[in-house]
């Protein structure tokens, strides 16, 4: 049976992926960044609670959220309009090419599946010359 995410899976993938480090980004936020230095870019974020995504069936600010790069336009609609996977956006988000999703709610998806949306995430900021290599050794 396919073991289902947990937030702890968020470290041990992106910490797996080449070059990869966490560092902070938007001031203090935990950021796994790619490559590792100063030119790394922020593929998954941490985010601080903020008034920007509310959780509207209880009014609250969402206090554990992660926000995920996604390659293009289409696979952010793909995730967020899939009833069957807990990923969202709000309009802070609009324009932009990441989704959101509560930590607590990784369990409905499989280890796999985020594996797969941490690699799509991490390809999409990590240089090019590194993903043609990372992909060829698949």
């Amino acid at each position: 049976m396919e073991r289902r995410a947990v937030p702890e899976d968020i470290d041990a993938i992106c910490s797996g992926l080449p070059e990869v480090e966490l560092g902070v980004s938007w001031g203090d936020r935990p950021t796994y960044k790619v490559p590792r230095g100063p030119k790394g870019r922020g593929f998954v974020l941490y985010r601080a609670p903020h008034k920007t995504a509310v959780n509207p069936d209880t009014g609250e600010l969402f206090a554990d959220l992660l926000v995920i790069v996604v390659p293009d336009d289409s696979a952010k609609s793909a995730l967020v309009e899939d009833p069957s996977v807990p990923f969202f956006t709000v309009p802070h988000f609009d324009g932009y090419n990441a989704v959101l999703v509560q930590e607590s709610r990784l369990g409905e998806i499989s280890r796999d599946e985020l594996e797969e949306i941490l690699i799509d995430a991490w390809a999409a900021r990590a240089p090019k010359k590194l993903v043609a290599e990372f992909f060829a050794d698949q």
